[in-house]
């Protein structure tokens, strides 16, 4: 059994899907997105950032070494995205002390389940967690000018070469794993696909500001 990353996102084009394009993203492009809606996103996103960056740690220590540039430049940017977030919460009087909801806590529950899985898993459950992002803020177009500078951060041509760099490093791993680590490693995209979408509904569902 041969699986490559671009064979996962064919084979799963409709849950895929779900997991990039949202009302969410399309209510910021057209600027009519609410501010408890927008909010909500923020602050669970930086909850997620949090854990996101222990998970780096740990696909870090099973990587091969070939690998440690690409990953140590993400690592690198998340120290800049976590300020840029704690920004952009002060500027909006947001309190990012504050509980996880339930689908962020799940997202960070499965990250944490990547912990200890065969590296062939890990690499494509970041990879395809870095891409729903990606394509997320990508996919939409222009956004309006006030969340242009959110789009820019995750939808800039940089991030874009990180994420390919990504999945040639899983693509590299994959073939090489026995076909129930392949199978490990479908399911670890399925899940992220699952929970990226619920994530954005997460947020476009709030009613109250996470600030109140």
């Amino acid at each position: 059994m041969s699986l490559t990353c671009q064979q996962l996102l064919q084979k799963h084009n409709h849950v895929w899907h779900k997991a990039t394009i949202h009302p969410f993203l399309e209510q910021c492009k057209l600027g009519t997105i609410k501010p408890e809606q927008f909010n909500t996103w923020l602050v669970q996103d930086y909850l997620f950032v949090l854990e996101f960056t222990r998970l780096i740690g740990r696909v870090l220590a099973a990587a091969p070494t070939a690998h440690f540039d690409t990953l140590l430049s993400g690592a690198s940017a998340i120290k800049d995205e976590l300020a840029w977030f704690r920004e952009k919460a002060m500027a909006r009087s947001l309190n990012l002390n504050t509980q996880k909801q339930p689908a962020c806590n799940q997202y960070c529950h499965f990250m944490q389940t990547l912990w200890d899985m065969p590296y062939p898993v890990q690499a494509t459950a970041f990879w395809a967690i870095e891409l729903a992002y990606n394509q997320g803020w990508q996919l939409p177009g222009q956004m309006s000018k006030s969340y242009n500078e959110f789009a820019q951060r995750w939808g800039n041509p940089g991030f874009t070469e990180y994420v390919t760099l990504l999945e040639k490093q899983a693509n590299q791993v994959l073939p090489e794993a026995s076909e129930s680590i392949q199978q490990q490693a479908e399911s670890a995209f399925l899940q992220v696909a699952q929970l990226e979408a619920e994530f954005w509904q997460m947020a476009f569902n709030a009613r109250t500001d996470p600030a109140e």
